[in-house]
């Protein structure tokens, strides 16, 4: 597997989660040709089976959150739980689950009636406090065609004096961090694409890049330092954190709905990730968060990912094509 037809016939070979993107963003396949692979989602695979273990109202593992009946001890020693309906839900929009079919939009609907969010009961697509918990609700809900507006309003008015957002913010902390503010740039971004924005959400969207870029995603402003060595290294699922993968991935779908350049402060960690694609043409999974989960996507640490190649692979082509036409 050392050319790059091996490695995407390898992808391919997979569920049908990841199939439908290779095809749309590797391949250039029909819509019509991706579309169906990506209708399986729904009933085969990871798609399904992650579906099966949704409650009858809605949710998933009882709350939104966390599982009901979460004991935090369970956090100290085992890490935090990612059953809930919040990660779940996001796992299925990663999945690529089709908002326009029947499920999708009977699942949203049942988590607005009857989920709240743990911290003040708040219904569950009105939001909660914390900034990272609502940039994933409102990228959520944009995906699946809820109204979040009111969300995305918050979070533009929690924007710090640097660009960007920290959910340490409501405990005093005046500095952004890389992982808040990729949580609400996606959601911001994702509010975008289906609503087209507002002049303050997209202003706020542009800040947020900026503080990302001026830190060419993964530095100190002050000292140039890496601001943490895991930033460079390739996590799956994301979750709530923070990697150079998943912010590269997002200049590129930005600049895809956009039509903006690729910023050339993208080039110190695009350059990092083609160090590290392996012989075999892929790349590895450095580490995944710990904590309960319905079940793994991954072969393990230190093997070839899929996740982290189809998403290597279409950063890469991104940028060349962009480099191509300049």
């Amino acid at each position: 597997m050392t050319n790059s037809g091996a490695v995407i016939n390898w992808l391919l070979d997979s569920d049908p989660s990841i199939r439908w993107q290779v095809m749309r963003d590797l391949l250039d396949a029909p819509e019509s040709e991706w579309a169906a692979e990506r209708a399986k989602v729904e009933t085969e695979g990871w798609g399904a089976r992650l579906l099966s273990f949704q409650d009858d109202d809605g949710q998933w593992a009882g709350g939104a959150f966390l599982p009901r009946n979460f004991d935090s001890r369970e956090w100290h020693q085992l890490g935090q739980p990612w059953t809930a309906t919040s990660f779940s839900l996001s796992q299925l929009r990663e999945f690529g689950l089709d908002p326009s079919s029947e499920r999708a939009k009977r699942t949203v609907e049942l988590i607005g009636a009857n989920s709240r969010w743990d911290e003040g009961g708040q219904p569950y697509w009105e939001g909660e406090v914390e900034e990272c918990i609502n940039g994933r609700t409102v990228a959520d809900g944009a995906y699946f065609g809820i109204d979040v507006s009111s969300i995305v309003d918050r979070l533009v008015g929690e924007r710090l004096k640097d660009g960007g957002w920290n959910c340490e913010r409501i405990n005093g902390s005046v500095r952004s961090s890389f992982a808040s503010t990729i949580n609400v740039l996606e959601g911001l971004l994702e509010h975008e694409r289906a609503t087209g924005g507002t002049p303050a959400s997209k202003e706020a969207r542009k800040s947020g890049q900026e503080y990302l870029l001026e830190r060419h995603l993964f530095r100190r402003l002050g000292t140039g330092e890496p601001a943490d060595e895991r930033f460079l290294r390739f996590v799956h699922p994301n979750r709530w954190r923070y990697d150079i993968l998943r912010a590269l991935d997002y200049f590129r779908f930005c600049a895809i709905l956009t039509g903006a350049d690729a910023d050339p402060r993208l080039g110190e960690a695009i350059d990092h990730l083609r160090s590290r694609r392996l012989e075999n043409g892929t790349w590895p999974l450095d580490w995944s968060p710990t904590g309960r989960a319905w079940f793994e996507v991954d072969n393990g640490q230190g093997k070839p990912s899929r996740w982290v190649t189809l998403r290597a692979m279409r950063v890469l082509r991104w940028w060349e094509s962009w480099h191509r036409t300049v």
